[in-house]
């Protein structure tokens, strides 16, 4: 069987950075998953890359049809929005792996779907004031900067991924990402024996 790993971690924390390495080293034969969310659409990005972008109500017709793995709904300045993921044939573990990024609450609900052996955590890390730093450059670069939602977002992660919440969630490790090659070759070993 193959296994799930779930890059998690606060806002700004380099997940997606990490996860266009990883699936870049072929030797890891990362298969991904894209996601779907109700969010707009962000310069830059392109539906079905990064993410499905849908509708509410789509995301309430795949939820009737108990199609959702996972979700998690954020309350943002400009609305909810929901992340999640489907079943809809993109996930097949028979000898495949795969990684994806997600939610201390969203590893969780993966675990549960397919069960805790077959879903393996990759907790990322930043120090507070680099992420809000971060946040703000990336903010920047959009059409309509928001701050508002940069903060709210700080804020709301601080909550989301307490040490309590951490530990409860069963994550054990940890990756710092100060230094972004050192980080991602640390995730590539840990990948590589996991399957020993």
């Amino acid at each position: 069987m193959g296994k799930i790993y779930v890059l998690m971690g606060k806002s700004a924390t380099g997940k997606d950075t990490v996860f266009k390495r990883l699936t870049g080293r072929k030797e890891l034969l990362l298969h991904t998953v894209v996601g779907y969310t109700t969010r707009p659409i962000r310069r830059g990005e392109t539906d079905g890359r990064e993410y499905f972008f849908v509708s509410d109500e789509k995301w309430r017709e795949l939820q009737k049809e108990n199609k959702v793995i996972e979700s998690r709904t954020y309350h943002t300045i400009a609305g909810d929005w929901h992340y999640f993921t489907v079943d809809d044939g993109q996930i097949n573990l028979d000898g495949k792996d795969y990684l994806l990024i997600s939610t201390l609450s969203g590893y969780e609900q993966l675990k549960r779907y397919y069960g805790a052996d077959l879903v393996y955590p990759l907790y990322i890390e930043v120090e507070d004031d680099e992420r809000l730093w971060r946040s703000i450059c990336r903010e920047r670069r959009q059409e309509s900067p928001n701050y508002d939602e940069v903060c709210r977002r700080f804020l709301a992660d601080q909550q989301d991924f307490s040490e309590e919440n951490i530990r409860n969630a069963g994550v054990e490790k940890r990756y710092r990402n100060t230094e972004l090659e050192s980080c991602v070759d640390e995730i590539a070993t840990d990948i590589v024996n996991q399957r020993d």
